[in-house]
């Protein structure tokens, strides 16, 4: 009998789902995707349900953890909220199917059967199953698009030619940049550069896994060295032997994780956890944060030493506010990239279109732009694309009173005028995803750890509660 995970953070969906499928498979239930991965670390499940919308690590992400760790595992996603492009993201991960709340049994049934006899045509023949989980990653393209660092404008060429000088030598790199900057693009063509082009590059977000798993997915760990280790793992670290790890966000590593990064760093060995045989390794660091380290070390959420480990050389990239002049050349490269997706349509902009684009600040970078120009591609009736046919977020952007001005009017210190900053954009990311803390730390650019930290040090606890009972009170009268 095939077996099947559910992952849905609502109890109702998943006693459902395992009592109108346990008829025809085997199946278990998870409600996050700490438990989800868990589980997946005990038994491999044939195929996965899962859910979009989660707290904590959501389904997109919890599809790239799954594939990561098997790339052919079929996984369906599941949501209500039926948009094209959370359908597409999904799918250009590697989801092998989509389907809406509330769903009919009949169809998931079958887009199921189907799924896994998909799976099974397209599985290699003959080969027993191998009792150590060794994950290894596809090699990347690196002569497709996606790999490619596009822009013509003085920053990315003097950035380019940084990267050049950096990937003949081995030493330990910081990439910088605010979120959607294209920082593991730039990681990728150091390796791509360097003498380690023929080994692997090993990709690894740190925000991404939950604090209880991601000592085991960097060291990996031994058979019973837990609960739930029921086999020998593997680590990225021995992955990327003779290779690049690439470590994204690596401000949101606990304490107790740095330690260990630092020893590899000191003395180029690991322990697995649970065992006391160290291991060496030949493998070079690129770190990338959007935070600002040295703050984080002075609020001792991240350790001096291990900065300066990995503070050996820095590249900083430009937001794309500091780069219009990439634009075009961005929105002509999303377009091929969408085409095989949407159709080869041959788009032109309005000029007004174009004066939005350029006076618009892209918080969210190049990744929002690509986003853009995939609403457009999915949306827009016509070829002529004018701004109503933008997303709403571009043409009624918020442009606030700079702090500067706020200082010198209101009479504040800078103390007082910093605090007021912090305080005024946490209270407002709250309610903008409806005081969910998980989804304003994303919102916000940092971890749900950092978030509680500032909201306890700003001392804002109290004016959240006034927020919730305000809303709640108008709720009650309407």
């Amino acid at each position: 009998m095939k077996s099947i995970l559910v992952v849905d953070d609502e109890e109702t969906v998943r006693s459902s789902l395992a009592l109108l499928l346990k008829a025809q498979f085997s199946v278990r239930t998870a409600g996050d995707a700490e438990s989800a991965l868990q589980l997946f670390g005990e038994s491999r499940p044939d195929l996965v349900l899962l859910d979009v919308m989660m707290p904590k690590v959501d389904g997109i992400e919890t599809l790239k953890r799954l594939k990561q760790k098997d790339p052919a595992l079929p996984v369906i996603m599941l949501t209500a909220a039926n948009t094209v492009r959370t359908a597409v993201e999904s799918m250009k991960l590697g989801a092998a199917d989509y389907i809406s709340k509330p769903f009919d049994v009949e169809e998931l049934t079958n887009t199921i059967i189907e799924t896994l006899q998909k799976s099974e045509q397209e599985a290699p023949k003959g080969g027993a199953d191998h009792p150590v989980a060794v994950q290894t990653p596809p090699r990347e393209q690196r002569s497709g698009p996606d790999s490619k660092i596009i822009g013509e404008s003085e920053a990315i060429r003097e950035l380019l030619a940084q990267v050049e000088q950096v990937a003949a030598r081995e030493s330990t790199v910081l990439i910088t940049g605010e979120s959607g900057v294209g920082k593991e693009l730039i990681a990728r063509r150091i390796h791509d550069k360097s003498e380690r082009a023929s080994g692997p590059f090993i990709p690894i977000n740190c925000a991404a896994i939950p604090e209880s798993l991601i000592e085991s997915e960097l060291f990996g760990h031994e058979r019973g060295a837990f609960t739930s280790a029921i086999e020998e793992r593997v680590g990225h670290f021995e992955l990327a032997d003779n290779g690049t790890l690439f470590l994204d966000e690596i401000g949101e590593l606990s304490l107790s994780v740095q330690v260990k990064m630092l020893r590899f760093l000191q003395e180029q060995e690991f322990f697995r956890v649970g065992s006391s045989t160290a291991r060496r390794v030949n493998v070079r660091v690129v770190a990338a944060t959007n935070r600002k380290l040295d703050e984080l070390v002075k609020e001792k959420q991240f350790r001096q030493d291990l900065y300066y480990r990995i503070h050996v050389v820095n590249l900083e990239v430009p937001p794309l506010r500091e780069r219009y002049e990439d634009i075009p050349v961005l929105v002509e490269h999303f377009l091929e990239k969408f085409s095989e997706s949407y159709g080869k349509r041959d788009l032109s902009f309005s000029d007004g279109v174009w004066t939005v684009f350029r006076e618009y600040p892209w918080p969210g970078n190049i990744r929002e732009l690509e986003n853009v120009v995939e609403s457009i591609l999915a949306l827009a009736p016509e070829d002529l694309i004018t701004e109503e046919y933008l997303p709403q977020q571009l043409l009624h952007s918020e442009i606030p009173e700079p702090i500067q001005f706020q200082l010198l009017e209101q009479g504040l210190s800078f103390e007082e005028a910093e605090k007021k900053f912090e305080s005024d954009i946490i209270l407002k990311a709250l309610k903008k995803t409806g005081f969910v803390q998980t989804r304003a730390a994303e919102l916000l650019g940092i971890s749900r750890r950092i978030l509680k930290y500032k909201m306890d040090k700003l001392g804002i606890t109290d004016a959240i509660e006034r927020e919730r009972d305000g809303i709640s009170s108008q709720s009650d009268k309407a």
